[in-house]
């Protein structure tokens, strides 16, 4: 049986608690320990506190939880890296690191699998497994951080699942990553991504901390063709998305990013352009164009790139910001749209 206190489960201040409610001392030790497992990825009290308080320390280790998910594989493309840690039961949650200009990207999962059924989404093929908990989301942090020896700067739960389909255990996660004497991640370099659940964005706009970026797959300017690349939309079409995201324009600290994966004859036609132009009129947006990525069941095709220029031209010409996402870990199933889709066990090598 484990230790009943997981620094993974609790912030700083409820873990320096939790300890001093057993020992009747060590708060303060419990704090530093706790900040130094997740800023140097190990508790063997290195801080001057501790130089007579060797006892104390085993006695809070005696106490203490530090048992994570084990990466079981680790594949590299270039700079490109994704980890699968195995969370038990024979299932494995994909986090991907990419290299960005402003410092490293930690694509992170809130599921195993996924219940949304896009049908561009190798994630989507896998069904919902299982939702992640919280200290298993903040556990591909800490991996990242210790083992794989990349700090990430950038959060984005864009990885396996939908986000708000296991809301509070990913709020709970986020307030875990933010909080002082943890890893202690700013919210305004965290996105959160959801494929359309508009009930749970309205529960956002009420709840979540306003310096959290939102995006939002919108992936078809009529709801015929989103209808066809996306299941949410029977139940939120898009007028109704359309109402939920300007309702959380609504704040001048907020803003979406409108994602949009470009799929050949599907929707990047210029008169899909037009449409999403005039869609999107009225929010506080910026768009992110996203080249289809090929999972293993080749249903649809990437479009050309003189489509996705000619596609982002007429976007931009309508006044819009729009970024051009490039492609990385496509080789090794670690692009967008491509986790879950591949399944050999690689041998763990550190890349650090």
């Amino acid at each position: 049986m484990h230790p009943p206190y997981s620094p993974f489960k609790l912030t700083q201040q409820e873990y320096a608690e939790a300890i001093f409610s057993k020992l009747g001392k060590g708060r303060e030790h419990a704090a530093l320990l706790y900040r130094e497992w997740f800023s140097h990825g190990t508790a063997d009290g290195l801080t001057p506190s501790f130089h007579n308080a060797e006892s104390l320390r085993q006695n809070i280790l005696a106490l203490t939880d530090l048992s994570l998910p084990p990466v079981s594989s680790s594949l590299v493309e270039g700079s490109t890296c994704k980890f699968l840690l195995d969370v038990g039961g024979g299932l494995t949650c994909e986090s991907v690191l990419l290299p960005m200009r402003s410092g490293w990207t930690l694509c992170l999962s809130s599921q195993v699998g996924c219940r949304m059924g896009c049908s561009f989404c190798e994630t989507g093929r896998m069904g919902l497994l299982r939702n992640l908990r919280a200290d298993e989301i903040v556990a591909q942090v800490w991996t990242a951080c210790h083992i794989m020896g990349k700090r990430p700067r950038n959060l984005v739960f864009m990885g396996m699942g939908e986000p708000f389909d296991n809301y509070d255990e990913v709020m709970r996660a986020v307030l875990l990553l933010t909080s002082s004497g943890g890893l202690k991640l700013y919210p305004r370099n965290i996105t959160l991504s959801t494929s359309g659940r508009v009930d749970a964005i309205y529960r956002f706009i009420e709840e979540g901390d306003p310096s959290l970026h939102l995006a939002v797959s919108v992936n078809a300017p009529t709801d015929a063709i989103r209808t066809k690349l996306m299941a949410v939309n029977r139940k939120f079409d898009l007028e109704a998305l359309y109402r939920a995201m300007q309702a959380y324009c609504a704040h001048p600290r907020r803003l979406i990013f409108a994602e949009y994966v470009l799929i050949r004859e599907i929707n990047d036609t210029p008169e899909c352009a037009a449409a999403l132009a005039n869609y999107l009129r009225g929010l506080r947006v910026k768009i992110n164009l996203i080249p289809y990525n090929p999972g293993r069941h080749l249903r649809y095709l990437p479009p050309t790139s003189a489509t996705v220029e000619a596609f982002a031209a007429i976007l931009r010409a309508e006044g819009y910001r729009v970024l051009v996402r490039g492609t990385k870990g496509q080789a090794i199933m670690a692009a967008c749209g491509q986790l879950g889709g591949r399944k050999e066990k690689v041998a763990f090598k550190s890349t650090s």
